[in-house]
């Protein structure tokens, strides 16, 4: 299974994303509102970080910031780690598990097309295994798949 399958078996594929310059409180918001933990930040149609509950943790509340007078660009990860759709669901945990990081946009030739969440991963191998299940109960009982 690759990324571009996980992708098109998510039932709602959106890209949530936020600018630099906006407030932490907005950003809370929309993350508040759309029930994700976290949010793609885009400059002008590109990829310039990724602010996720994390970083609202780490940054603004252990660091005694204000969230409507901080900006995303002060508390960001802007070192944002990839992963491309042709690559497998492996390659997605491996580097998930290696980077301790829980959600990796997914880019194709320079383009932003999705991201995938630790849960959209456990979500596909449990769907995969019930399926592979399927088809093993229906070859040993003999009936038709």
């Amino acid at each position: 299974m690759n990324i571009r399958q996980i992708l098109q078996g998510k039932s709602i594929n959106a890209l949530y994303s936020i600018s630099s310059d906006q407030t932490v409180l907005e950003g809370l918001k929309v993350m508040a509102d759309k029930n994700i933990g976290a949010l793609l930040v885009v400059d002008k149609g590109v990829l310039t970080g990724i602010f996720s509950e994390r970083d609202y943790a780490r940054k603004v509340i252990l660091k005694d910031r204000h969230s409507d007078d901080t900006r995303i660009a002060d508390v960001m990860t802007a070192d944002v780690i990839t992963i491309a759709p042709e690559q497998t669901i492996e390659d997605c945990m491996v580097t998930m598990s290696d980077r301790h990081i829980r959600h990796l946009p997914v880019m194709d030739k320079g383009q932003l097309i999705g991201i995938i969440s630790i849960n959209d991963v456990v979500t596909a191998i449990i769907r995969d295994q019930k399926v592979r299940i399927d088809s093993l109960e229906s070859y040993i009982s003999g009936s038709p798949y």
